[in-house]
């Protein structure tokens, strides 16, 4: 494989680039992530709301490394190796091809030979401590820490024993544009995941960009124009709806806002905001923003622009969810303007933002199969206080009876390319360097921590 020779500059020249398939196909390329891209990273573990108590916990595998994460204190997070430093028995049992554990604990009891462990990982106690005559330390009977930290209400692990950069630093400008959207103050709405036959990287980027959107979800084609723009932000990236140079389409600027085709943006709008929620699995939007939009037509006159349907829209929409307890942020225009509709964190974190909710999907490595991958998609919205929904983590065949039209699409798409990129024939991948940038950036920073090689310039 060819070193990488792209540069960000060669990015927002939206240079022509290809790669090939050995980041999703080779079982040694895998096995290599385990040591030159996982633990040298920031990873996106779950959600605070997932341990609100003392004493609550959730496990996080990656690879070969299981991690237990805990809130000690009303506003302390820790977490630590799941693994006694006895023998190394786990703690807690994370039973093959689940997504993990959650639990209450006071403390952890290695089922092997009782070795006990407080929730701050002291060692509390050894059976027949004494035989060890004083060698023991708590430096070595201790569990093993992992740096932990959030941000938006989610958290975050990093396996870097040095001192690395903070999770402030790692985010970046997408952590200065997203903060601005809250996602602390919401909640999971559902959440569901699945074992998909391929490769955590061809998984996660059926979602990094909507040029895929006319061919594979066609029907959303009949209510709105697909075209995108994406940028790189270093190791992040942002998509966002743009305008073709030679078209006379009709985009908002801004986080998920759009008047849709059609001579009437009363009715267009309403139109493609009710198609993407109800066939999107009821994410990507909120019963306050669809009901506000069907009642654009009532409450105003015909004729009117789309940039007056739009403000009217979002003014609704602002006030019924005041009534209701929901308090939208306030975000300058320049910031919406700036965020798009989508961002992916690297490696592998998508997040479509709204005002007042999110649709966010992960993938990673199952085991040493690239064939396999740990799929994962969520929607998150602000609700009152005490009304949030209880969510499980729900495994959930990827058909459209339990992901939903939108979804099931993607899906129909994923382990084809994956088995597609097998083939002799193949020559490697042709991104788009206009509407494909963020998995080009993905591949240029995947490369970067890999040192074997990415993405090259087309000459």
């Amino acid at each position: 494989m060819s070193k990488s020779n792209i540069t960000p500059a060669d990015l927002d020249a939206e240079r022509a680039v290809t790669y090939g398939t050995e980041p999703f196909l080779s079982a040694d390329y895998a096995r290599a992530e385990k040591q030159r891209l996982w633990p040298r990273v920031w990873q996106m573990a779950g959600r605070e709301e997932d341990i609100p108590n003392v004493g609550d916990y959730i496990t996080y595998d990656i690879c070969d490394d299981s991690i237990i994460i805990i809130r000690t204190a009303p506003d302390t997070i820790k977490a630590f190796y799941n693994v006694c430093a006895h023998r190394g028995r786990q703690l807690i049992d994370v039973p093959e091809g689940s997504n993990g554990v959650r639990g209450h604990a006071r403390n952890f009891i290695c089922g092997f030979h009782g070795w006990t462990y407080d929730i701050e990982g002291r060692n509390t106690y050894i059976l027949d401590e004494d035989d060890w005559h004083g060698a023991l330390n708590p430096e070595c009977t201790s569990l093993t820490p992992v740096r932990v930290d959030t941000w938006g209400g989610f958290i975050y692990v990093d396996q870097r024993e040095e001192e690395a950069e903070s999770l402030q630093d790692f985010l970046g400008h997408a952590g200065r544009i997203l903060s601005h959207f809250q996602f602390e103050k919401m909640r999971y709405k559902w959440r569901q995941w699945c074992i998909y036959p391929a490769n955590w990287k061809t998984s996660i980027e059926a979602f990094m960009e909507p040029y895929h959107t006319t061919a594979t979800h066609h029907q959303l084609t009949a209510f709105a124009e697909f075209y995108a723009y994406s940028k790189q932000y270093g190791l992040h990236s942002v998509s966002g709806f743009d305008q073709r140079k030679s078209a006379e389409t009709t985009s908002q600027g801004g986080s998920v806002s759009r008047a849709g085709k059609g001579a009437d943006p009363r009715i267009s709008t309403y139109e493609l905001a009710h198609e993407n929620y109800t066939t999107i699995n009821y994410a990507a939007s909120t019963d306050t923003l669809i009901n506000a939009a069907r009642r654009l037509q009532d409450e105003l006159p015909e004729g009117s622009t789309v940039g007056e349907v739009m403000a009217h829209w979002m003014a609704s929409a602002k006030a019924d969810d005041a009534a209701r307890g929901v308090i939208w942020p306030e975000i300058p225009p320049e910031v919406m303007a700036e965020a798009g509709l989508a961002w992916t964190l690297f490696p592998n974190q998508n997040i479509l933002q709204g005002v007042t909710f999110a649709l966010a999907y992960r993938a990673r490595p199952y085991g040493d199969n690239p064939d396999l991958c740990i799929f994962e998609a969520y929607a998150l919205e602000r609700f009152p206080d005490g009304e949030e929904p209880a969510t499980e983590w729900v495994m959930a065949e990827p058909t459209e009876e339990q992901w939903g039209k939108v979804l099931a699409q993607d899906f129909a798409n994923m382990k084809w390319v994956h088995k597609g990129m097998k083939s002799r024939g193949f020559k490697g991948a042709l991104p788009n360097p206009h509407q494909e940038q963020k998995i080009i950036n993905a591949h240029r920073n995947l490369a970067e921590f890999m040192g074997t090689g990415g993405p090259r310039i087309i000459t």
